[in-house]
């Protein structure tokens, strides 16, 4: 069986301030593309399909037409939510348009149902695990603390319960929404950390033929059988290096995987410069980025005057700017911000409570600032998925 693994559309997210749909709409049609010509079997869309719970109407419109265009193709497609999606909104109408050959798993409790499709080897069950926010979905999988971890074990636990009821031979398939410990994440994803914890062990999906997995942004093999696809489209500067592709999956009779990438468009190439604002200016070596979308990071020693309008007479779509001067570590004017770079919020407030009173706080007091920073991130999913 061939598939088509994506993941992390993200539709109607801009990229800064460029709109991004017309380029979501090309990827859609290359996808229906893709289908065609490479002889496709099912596709995989591992969640993130739109960028917020409450999506705009014109992204709206674009999954309209996806769901379309993938029903015409007669190839059936199974999709979970994501940690940007409503759960409940994606899900409308799913046992409606299951009979149309796409099959939307949003809830938590149906992970141990599967998708039942078949070729000429048998029955290959596809597990949807929409995105399992610890907090909400604990006492579902009777977890005694909230982790991620424990409620994808769990899960997991119900998708293996289930196959070995299933005829010997058939192989599986599961789709996953979370950070796997050997991925790499990009500044575009949204923090999903719980208990100081964001990532868990790929050990976790053991047991099943291929985990097609979405949430990091960059296409990753973690291992042979465990794999993120990325997403379609760079929505940060910290994708510049990235290839956006999915991945072209075969499962043979045995449940053995093959992949290869499939490129996906380029609307545009990305291009982080970095240099005095006079450099940037008059070096050649930077002519094969003057069409690129530019973030430039001026190291100046005093702000120049302008910088962005003398920035876009060469580089005309740049489209982030910023400073961070060449100085000395232990010079008093290195930028706050660099200080803060690379530390999580839990370090932050740590941080804070030491400079405050001198010391920093026990064990028993980091506990209770790393449950408070898990109940406001839990509270505001629950106050954006209610909207």
């Amino acid at each position: 069986m061939r598939l088509l693994h994506t993941s992390d559309w993200h539709l109607g997210r801009a990229f800064h301030r460029v709109n991004m749909l017309d380029a979501q709409a090309e990827f859609i049609g290359h996808v229906v593309t893709a289908v065609r010509e490479q002889g496709v079997d099912a596709v995989v869309v591992s969640g993130d399909v739109y960028d917020r719970a409450v999506p705009p109407l014109a992204a709206v419109e674009l999954f309209d037409d996806a769901l379309h265009r993938l029903a015409d193709l007669g190839v059936p497609t199974v999709m979970i939510s994501g940690n940007h999606d409503s759960a409940r909104r994606l899900g409308v109408g799913a046992g409606l348009i299951d009979r149309a050959g796409i099959h939307l798993r949003t809830e938590p409790s149906s992970c141990g149902v599967p998708v039942v499709l078949s070729d000429a080897h048998g029955d290959v069950a596809f597990y949807g695990l929409p995105y399992l926010e610890p907090a909400l979905v604990k006492d579902e999988f009777a977890v005694a603390r909230a982790g991620h971890e424990a409620v994808l074990a769990a899960a997991m636990d119900r998708v293996r319960a289930d196959l070995a009821t299933r005829e010997p031979g058939t192989r599986s398939v599961v789709l996953a929404h979370a950070f796997v410990t050997g991925g790499e994440a990009s500044d575009s994803e949204r923090d999903i950390t719980v208990g100081g914890v964001a990532a868990v062990p790929a050990g976790v999906f053991d047991g099943v033929d291929y985990t097609a997995l979405g949430h990091l942004h960059g296409s990753q093999t973690i291992t042979e059988r465990v794999r993120y696809s990325g997403s379609p489209l760079p929505y940060s500067f910290s994708e510049s290096d990235h290839r956006k592709s999915m991945w072209l999956v075969d499962l043979d009779a045995e449940g053995a995987v093959t992949a290869e990438r499939v490129d996906c468009p380029v609307p545009r190439a990305l291009a982080r410069i970095r240099g005095t604002l006079e450099d940037l200016l008059a070096d050649p070596g930077l002519a094969r980025h003057e069409e690129a979308w530019v973030e430039a990071t001026l190291t100046d020693p005093v702000r120049p005057a302008d910088p962005m309008a003398r920035l876009a007479e060469r580089f005309p779509h740049t489209l982030s700017l910023v400073f961070d001067p060449e100085r000395a570590p232990d010079d008093p004017a290195v930028s706050y911000a660099r200080r803060l770079a690379g530390r999580s919020d839990q370090q932050i407030a740590e941080d804070f409570v030491a400079h405050v009173r001198g010391a920093g706080p026990d064990a028993r007091e980091q506990v209770v600032l790393r449950d408070a920073f898990d109940t406001v991130r839990a509270d505001a999913t629950v106050r954006e998925v209610a909207r």
